[in-house]
């Protein structure tokens, strides 16, 4: 016959709580989370707290766009709508005026954008800025799309960028500054002992 305490009996196994202790476990808990001070913001009341780099609406700095179209290429959704022309520029000695593109058109239907950010990671020029603005709905899904004079005005709730930390890597302009200081500052020449001179304690 098989021994009750090789198999967790009464005899060998652990001893159970006490009735109802769950209960007040739990009952502990909803006590303190009733006696713990709210930390619901109440909103719109009171303007929420956003992290630094959260993604809003996209602002545009108009003067920094070439045209490059990297934006739309790269934009999963194709929600952004680009438009140039080519100037002629005259430029003082050149043999020819050399050629500009001159933004007509930049619109970002918001409506269609799933705010992946990859359009401001790709441009080269900084023209691209996540605000943190989301206030932006519209009664009407045609009024998502902003052209250019919108999204410029976005740019004054751009936050400044944060302060570089002093533990990090430089920048790849502050190092390439740095080596073509060193490569134009002139080399001195090797200073030569006079002969007869003591050449000093040997190392």
């Amino acid at each position: 016959m098989n021994d009750p305490s090789e198999h967790g009996g009464a005899a060998g196994g652990t001893e159970r709580g006490l009735p109802g202790a769950g209960l007040v476990k739990g009952l502990a808990v909803t006590l303190k989370t009733m006696t713990s001070r709210s930390t619901t913001q109440q909103y719109p009341d009171v303007a929420p707290e956003l992290p630094p780099r959260s993604r809003g609406v996209i602002a545009l700095s108009e003067e920094n766009c070439t045209v490059c179209m990297l934006c739309a290429r790269e934009c999963p959704d194709w929600c952004i709508y680009i438009d140039s022309h080519k100037e002629e520029v005259a430029v003082p000695g050149a043999a020819r005026p050399r050629q500009r593109n001159v933004l007509d058109k930049f619109d970002i239907d918001f409506s269609l954008c799933m705010y992946c950010g990859i359009c401001i990671e790709v441009c080269p020029f900084d023209a691209l800025y996540w605000s943190p603005e989301f206030e932006y709905a519209e009664y009407d899904i045609k009024d998502l799309l902003h052209d250019k004079d919108h999204l410029g005005q976005w740019m004054a709730t751009v936050p400044p960028p944060p302060a570089h930390d002093p533990n990090g890597e430089p920048a790849k302009e502050e190092t390439a500054a740095a080596r073509k200081a060193a490569a134009a500052r002139p080399v001195p020449p090797a200073v030569r002992p006079e002969p007869g001179a003591d050449p000093g304690p040997a190392s």
